[in-house]
């Protein structure tokens, strides 16, 4: 029996001793019973090996599935603040243009900065052809480019860039028969030009291309729509620091697409029409998600 504790433990000093090795110190043996009780326990247990896993205990699971909510929690929350920070300004601006004045609210809207904006603006509304126009319950008058908010204004180029002193100092008075013809009266200042004394040829295309989709887009099922073709020709040069009128009427509608003829026209001192500066033929067409645009250009009743 003893042999067979020397066999099973080969490296004990007796047993090392008895086979002829010299020891320098029995210290460096230690025994069970030397071990310090304060080493974790796991240290004085066998280590097991087996092929089965033990799962964590319920407090633990629990803990972890609070850690997981907590983090989703706090991400579902800093993506939606974010979010929100950045589409804020576009949600104003549509909220916004919801929003906008009717046609009768913007005529009353404009106030003339100065005495010149105010001379303008007196020769406008009280002009014979606008008198006329007004008393004629199967027009609309507006001022359209006032019904913008002022948060997109700056993004305009008719109803922000072009508008103010030199250039277009009053916002044009318009009058619509729904979905038929148009009749905008405006000034048309001495900053505009491309030769001296004479109003830059891209700035009529931009008026007739306004005029003509504005008469045009009241025709399609949504109110609203884009510019498909538009055609030019110059007849005059247009001088500059003039009143003029431009006209229009649409001239058919096709689902979808309308087409409108319009002209600009000096305004004489009469209702007659004057010197025809440029004509313009213009196909529009109504995009397939414009249901989801603002009506901005829809006319409003009275």
């Amino acid at each position: 029996m003893s042999c067979l504790r020397h066999v099973l433990n080969p490296c004990r000093p007796a047993y090392l001793r008895r086979i002829g090795l010299h020891l320098p110190s029995e210290s460096v043996f230690l025994s069970r019973a030397s071990i310090p009780r304060t080493l974790p326990s796991y240290v004085l247990q066998p280590r097991l090996y087996g092929s089965t896993r033990t799962s964590p205990r319920p407090s633990l699971r629990r803990a972890r599935i609070r850690r997981i909510l907590t983090i989703s929690a706090f991400s579902i929350v800093f993506t939606s603040t974010g979010f929100l920070i950045a589409t804020a300004p576009a949600i104003a601006s549509i909220v916004a243009l919801m929003s906008a004045p009717t046609d009768a609210d913007s005529v009353a809207m404009y106030s003339a900065p100065d005495e010149v904006a105010a001379g303008i603006n007196n020769h406008i509304v009280n002009h014979p052809l606008t008198q006329s126009l007004r008393v004629d319950p199967a027009w609309t008058e507006s001022r359209p480019y006032l019904r913008y908010p002022e948060s997109q204004k700056k993004h305009s180029l008719t109803a922000g860039t072009l508008l103010g002193p030199g250039k277009i100092p009053v916002p044009p008075v318009v009058f619509c028969e729904e979905g038929k013809k148009l009749v905008s009266i405006s000034y048309l200042g001495t900053d505009l030009c491309g030769y001296v004394g004479i109003i830059h040829g891209g700035m009529l295309a931009t008026l007739l291309d306004e005029g003509l989709a504005r008469c045009g887009f009241a025709a399609l099922p949504n109110k609203i729509g884009v510019t498909a073709s538009l055609t030019v020709n110059y007849k005059k040069p247009a001088p500059a620091g003039c009143f003029v009128v431009l006209k229009a009427e649409t001239t058919k509608v096709e689902g979808r697409k309308v087409w409108v003829n319009g002209r600009i026209e000096v305004l004489g001192e009469t209702e007659e029409p004057g010197m025809v500066l440029a004509e313009a033929e213009g196909l529009f067409v109504e995009p397939k998600y414009a249901k989801s645009l603002p009506r901005l250009f829809q006319a409003q009743p009275k």
